[in-house]
């Protein structure tokens, strides 16, 4: 794992606690697959995603509290 995905992990634990106190917290390996795959399907950009991928990019963005 490397650094700026251990930072994530942290920063991703640290809003569970207050935001996903109903739901299993990820463990690393699941939040590295789950971080991986969100951020391939961020960088395709608005416009190029079809409607699964954007579907799926909402539903990581909800998992791991992002914007």
């Amino acid at each position: 794992m490397t650094p700026e995905t251990h930072k994530r992990y942290l920063d991703y634990r640290e809003q569970h606690a207050y935001f996903g106190r109903q739901t299993k917290i990820l463990t690393m390996a699941e939040f590295e697959t789950a971080d991986r795959e969100q951020r391939e399907l961020d960088a395709k950009g608005e416009g190029a995603r079809d409607d699964d991928e954007e579907l799926r990019l909402q539903e990581l963005n909800q998992l791991l509290f992002r914007d």
